[in-house]
């Protein structure tokens, strides 16, 4: 006879045969089969069924063939990841400049043309007799232009938008009476744009005063404006009156950038050196304690009611920088070699793009083996001559020159643009918005106060784990001095000693009308010890040459892109397997040094034979700094953290006062009792102050404490007055119960009587059969007295109860209590 579960099973069986079927047939993992069905649903698998792992079945949009021929396909290769912003064509406009919202912004858009000058501009040649105008500020003249909110130090940025501040923009110049009032009309709430204040102080003559950094109150240099209504041929002057720096080479013959928009759009002039009877001195005393200088200079508009710029250097804003990645993401061949991508965002939200520009290797190991080339530029924004160096490097680069494909097919260049775009955008000429200037910065670990940054030094060291990097070079802009140099650092490596000045020699020799041969020991110490051995600051001068054909002229952004150039040209020279010119530039580095030791030591009046051991100097012992502006002010905490940090520090100041003294050890304790003298006990009704340090306790404070129970204690018990009978004074004492006086008091109060003013003496302590009073049997029970320790003494209108400490712990509530009541009796 058959079970039921056995007709159960059979029924089953063939109720369902799609389903006897399925259960002889293995079942996915559950976990494979989940991820199949997601991916499918996203597209990424086209077969109904999971396929085996080796099925040819298995689609990705991630894999790329060099081939659609199946035979010769080679090793796949991951697609490049979409773009994190829109950057190409088919994504639409590119995000516009984010500004804080307490800046306000016009809504015309500043555009120049790019021209270069057909005949050289020379240097102002400075007479003497340049005019000194007296400061008459808003006093005497009449303000015509001034920014009504400027976030100074004290304040911290918060947060931004498109646009700035909303609302209304308010009509900040004055209003024309009419066609005849010549009023000069000022704007900079553009970008890049710096003034802050235009002081009208005689019909051609204006007071300019610089907007600082925001969010701080130094760092006023760069300035770019612009002045509406002009007048032909009349010599306007106008003088900037809170400039900070001591040496500036407008001194030198530097003269200041204009630009006229009728001039541009009618015959396609731009930037000009226009400035006349030019003095750069010192006004006085500012905040602080530091001195004020003035920038003086007289200068002529073409043409009547024109629109003019006025600049310290030509500009490179954020948008030029977008309006020139966004031309190589539309050159097919470019957009090929160059891969762009956000490295961050800044802290106002604006993209830090970096560009990775290079040959497509033919295999993975080609590729592997290339070395990497690190450049950046407008870590200051202010020093704008970077960006357009940076501009002809890129150009070259991305071209199709003979010598760019070889560099690309050697190196992986990455490259940072713009480093600080919220200082470019606002117009500072040092800080980002946290305040600080971000080349002080480069080891810092506040992510969020200083992106970019921390990112770019981030970037740098995954890409050291991944390949060498030949060569890292920041472009920078210097006021103080003309001419193109290089900052390294000098390495303490004998076998590389003076290696890392070989490339500053080669880029003098490629470029010898704007590059001095450089001597600088100072550099960019956080990449060098990060293992680059050639760190270089490359400083372009506001300025222009001494050098060569160009010597006393200004360097036009012709001259600064061909500096781009010339350093591929250099970076070729470099890494020429022939190292013939290595060897020439380091044997002309060995004499330059050579000599210049020599010259030295004759200086200090030193002899010392070189012949052995001259490379043992430090070239910092040889060389003077010409570093550029002091930033010192400009490290620490980001502006938003310091009320931060200030408030933290008076949390920490309460604590700290708040905090309970640590427990003592029983050693400390008897020690502590040990080191006492007497502890007087007065009790109320005393009228008499104690003599001073008679029978002082110099234990602590909380003996001290101890005391005021005692007397609390006392002045609740006795419920009345006390009266004390009065005895002659005793003033008869030996020499014995002097001494013993004297033991018993404070070590403070034994001094030379020499040396401090005469003090009455303590009561003594009376021997036994001296005392006026003895304590009954019967309170000395409840009492922790013995022997010779405690007593009564008689004094003028005052009883005094001296108790050692030697012996006597603190006194309970009934001993106090039967004290009172003896006392009351006596």
């Amino acid at each position: 006879m058959s079970s039921p579960f056995g007709v159960r099973a059979r029924c089953r069986g063939s109720m369902f045969p799609p389903l006897e079927t399925e259960l002889k047939q293995p079942l996915p993992d559950p976990y494979d089969d989940f991820m199949y069905r997601h991916l499918q649903y996203y597209g990424y698998f086209q077969a109904p069924q999971i396929p085996a792992p080796s099925s040819p079945r298995v689609r990705s949009r991630q894999l790329l063939y060099n081939s659609d021929d199946k035979a010769d396909r080679g090793a796949p290769r991951l697609r490049e990841p979409r773009e994190l912003f829109p950057i190409l064509p088919g994504w639409g406009p590119v995000q516009a400049p984010r500004w804080p919202v307490e800046c306000e912004v016009i809504q015309e858009k500043v555009r120049h043309i790019e021209w270069v000058p057909p005949e050289p501009e020379y240097f102002y040649q400075p007479t003497g007799n340049e005019k000194v105008p007296e400061i008459v500020g808003e006093e005497k003249g009449t303000i015509v232009y001034q920014l009504q909110s400027v976030p100074t130090e004290g304040s911290y940025f918060t947060s931004s938008r498109v646009g700035g501040k909303r609302g209304a923009i308010q009509q900040l110049a004055v209003s024309l009476c009419g066609p005849e009032d010549d009023t000069l009309l000022f704007e900079s709430r553009f970008e890049s744009g710096n003034l802050q204040k235009a002081v009208r102080v005689d019909t051609y003559e204006y007071e300019l005063t610089l907007r600082p950094d925001l969010y701080t109150s130094r760092h006023t240099q760069w300035f770019y404006f612009r002045v509406q209504n002009t007048r032909r041929d009349v010599p306007y002057r106008f003088t900037i009156v809170n400039l900070l720096k001591p040496r500036s080479l407008y001194a030198a013959g530097l003269r200041p950038l204009l630009y006229s928009q009728r001039d541009a759009c009618s015959r396609g002039v731009g930037w000009r050196r226009e400035g006349g009877d030019i003095r750069y001195y010192r006004r006085g005393g500012g905040g602080a304690g530091r001195p004020r200088y003035c920038l003086t200079w007289t200068a002529r508009f073409p043409h009547d009611r024109d629109t003019c710029f006025l600049a310290h250097g030509y500009p490179y804003t954020y948008s030029d920088l977008q309006g020139y990645l966004r031309a190589v993401a539309r050159d097919p061949a470019q957009a090929r070699l160059c891969k762009l991508r956000a490295l961050c965002r800044s802290l106002a939200g604006n993209p830090v793009y970096l560009l990775t520009i290079t040959n497509p290797a033919p295999g993975p190991r080609q590729a592997a083996a290339k070395r990497a080339v690190v450049l950046s530029a407008r870590v200051h924004p202010g020093e704008s001559g970077g960006s357009w160096v940076m501009r002809g490097f890129l150009d070259f680069i991305l071209g199709g020159s003979p010598d760019a494909q070889l560099l690309r097919d050697l190196f992986v260049f990455k490259v940072v643009p713009m480093l600080n775009p919220d200082g470019v955008i606002v117009g500072n000429h040092r800080c980002s918005l946290a305040g600080r200037d971000l080349n002080r910065h480069y080891r810092t670990l506040l992510k969020d106060a200083f992106p970019c940054v921390w990112y770019t030094r981030n970037m740098i060291q995954r890409l050291l784990e991944e390949r060498e990097v030949l060569l890292y070079c920041d472009f920078h802009g210097h006021s103080r001095k003309n001419n193109v140099f290089l900052y390294g650092c000098s390495s303490s490596d004998h076998k590389r000693w003076l290696h890392e000045r070989v490339f500053p020699l080669m880029l003098s020799k490629n470029a010898p009308d704007t590059v001095q041969k450089s001597r600088e020991g100072t550099g960019r110490v956080v990449m060098w010890r990060m293992g680059i051995r050639n760190s270089y600051t490359l400083e372009s001068t506001f300025g222009g040459s001494t050098l060569g054909s160009k010597r006393d002229t200004h360097l036009t952004t012709e001259d600064l892109k061909a500096l781009g150039r010339h350093i591929c040209d250099t970076l070729l020279d470099f890494c020429d397997p022939d190292q013939t010119k290595f060897i020439q530039c380091l044997a002309e580095l060995m004499e330059l040094v050579h000599q210049e030791i020599h010259k030295k030591l004759s200086e200090l009046g030193q002899d010392r034979n070189l012949e052995e051991s001259w490379s043992d100097i430090h070239l910092s012992d040889i060389e003077s700094s010409t570093s550029g502006s002091d930033s010192s002010l400009s490290d620490g905490l980001p502006a938003h953290l310091l009320n931060r940090a200030e408030k933290m520090n008076q949390k920490m100041k309460i604590f700290q006062k708040k905090k309970k003294k640590p427990l003592q050890t029983r050693r400390q304790r008897n020690a502590h009792y040990h080191n006492s003298s007497l502890t007087e006990i007065r009790f109320p009704g005393d009228s008499h102050m104690r003599h001073p340090g008679a029978l002082k306790d110099p234990g602590g404070d909380r003996r001290g404490e101890g005391q005021d129970r005692v007397r609390a204690r006392f002045a609740t018990t006795l419920q009345k007055q006390l009266a004390f009978p009065k005895h002659p004074e005793n003033g008869s004492s030996s020499a014995g119960t002097q001494g013993r006086a004297r033991l018993h008091q404070p070590q403070s109060s034994r001094r030379d009587p020499a040396a401090a003013p005469a003090q009455p003496m303590p009561p003594p302590i009376l021997p036994e059969h001296e005392r006026t009073h003895q304590l009954p049997r019967w309170l000395q029970e409840h009492l922790p007295l013995s022997g010779p320790h405690s007593c009564l003494l008689y004094q003028p209108q005052t009883w005094v109860l001296c108790i050692s400490l030697y012996s006597c712990p603190p006194l309970s509530s009934v001993a106090i209590l039967f004290l009172a009541v003896f006392l009351a009796q006596d």
